[in-house]
């Protein structure tokens, strides 16, 4: 045990395990095997995950968040926010195994006094994250966030991408991109991008050119990093509301999905291999899944001879049996979610977590 915080974490997890078996949760899957976070955990344990729906019971009258209130559509109440509180706090301790992961990417959250609540008021608080966080012109209010343990990494550098589509567009506005460069404990740098690409709503191919125009912008902003350092070592997540073989990802952010000639200055997609080597998945809609949310990274980090180093088996969707549920309508199990609809569900969100780790020269 390395300190206390790790005491508390091991406990913290062995009794959340304990409870689910206890519950029934815990029986395995046939095509879910859990994907076991604690085998040869790397140095540094980087997760994303979309909350779905991470919204405080106020209602804002600059966003349309009037649903998720308790006079509203869901009856968002105070008891299902804590309980959701508790769930995303589970989430994460579990992810992080034997001690939590030092950097976490979120989406769906709606503001800063959630994230406050989730660091210092729920179960998360003994680890002491830290937040990054910055609104979003998103009408509903939804933002990104990043938390970090202090003692694994420092942010010396952060702001947000805002995404401003042409009038052509049209829409409505949505999530910020957040950039935040750091050092990690061996002193070496990470940037690192969190995403909530614009939804399907309304059809995939309809969708799809907003997609591929928040690609483009990744894209660029990439580029400018590669032309100070061509050797930076560059991380993606988020919920890119697109499979790896999509267009947005393949042709605007030209993500890579092939792991020889490795160049430092390329993208190279984790998700794909993980999609299509694994048959893993972060998500489910009437019975077509695939990884949505995604670890992208750039060449540098796959030279196993750096300072900070990964390899594309070393990506991973959490598919912890509580996460999941029997999908009655189709064939095997999908996420088990907050909502269906406007009915209250008690699970943990629509996605599943994703997750990445590195290693240092030692």
């Amino acid at each position: 045990m390395k300190n206390k915080t790790t005491i508390i974490s091991v406990i913290f997890v062995l009794a959340l395990l304990f409870q689910n078996c206890n519950s029934g949760k815990y029986s395995l899957k046939n095509d879910a095997q859990i994907d076991s976070v604690n085998i040869e955990r790397g140095d540094f344990r980087v997760m994303f995950y979309n909350c779905e729906n991470f919204f405080d019971i106020f209602d804002d009258s600059l966003k349309l968040d009037d649903e998720f209130t308790p006079d509203g559509a869901k009856h968002w109440s105070w008891n299902k926010y804590q309980e959701k509180l508790g769930n995303l706090s589970r989430v994460i301790t579990s992810v992080g195994g034997w001690e939590p992961p030092d950097i976490v990417g979120l989406c769906e959250v709606e503001n800063y006094f959630v994230l406050n609540q989730l660091t210092n008021d729920a179960p998360l608080s003994v680890f002491n994250y830290k937040i990054i966080h910055y609104e979003s012109p998103d009408s509903r209010g939804i933002d990104v966030a990043l938390l970090y343990i202090p003692a694994k990494f420092r942010p010396i550098f952060a702001k947000k991408i805002t995404v401003n589509f042409p009038a052509s567009m049209g829409g409505r506005p949505t999530r910020d991109i957040l950039y935040v460069k750091g050092l990690t404990t061996n002193k070496d740098t990470l940037h690192i991008y969190v995403n909530h690409w614009p939804s399907r709503w309304g059809g995939m191919l309809e969708s799809e050119e907003k997609r591929m125009f928040v690609g483009s912008l990744l894209r660029a902003n990439i580029d400018s990093v590669f032309a100070t350092n061509a050797a930076a070592k560059i991380i993606i997540m988020g919920d890119l509301n697109d499979f790896p073989t999509n267009k947005s990802i393949t042709d605007s952010l030209r993500a890579l999905h092939e792991f020889n000639n490795i160049k430092s200055n390329e993208l190279y997609n984790l998700s794909y291999y993980l999609q299509e080597t694994k048959g893993a998945y972060s998500h489910k809609y009437q019975g077509e899944s695939g990884i949505l949310d995604q670890m992208i990274i750039s060449g540098a980090l796959l030279d196993n001879s750096a300072k900070i180093y990964t390899t594309p088996d070393n990506a991973h969707i959490y598919n912890a049996d509580f996460l999941l549920e029997d999908d009655n309508d189709n064939v095997g199990y999908k996420p088990f979610r907050t909502y269906i609809g406007y009915k209250y569900h008690g699970g943990y969100s629509d996605h599943l977590p994703a997750y990445l780790d590195l290693f240092f020269q030692h």
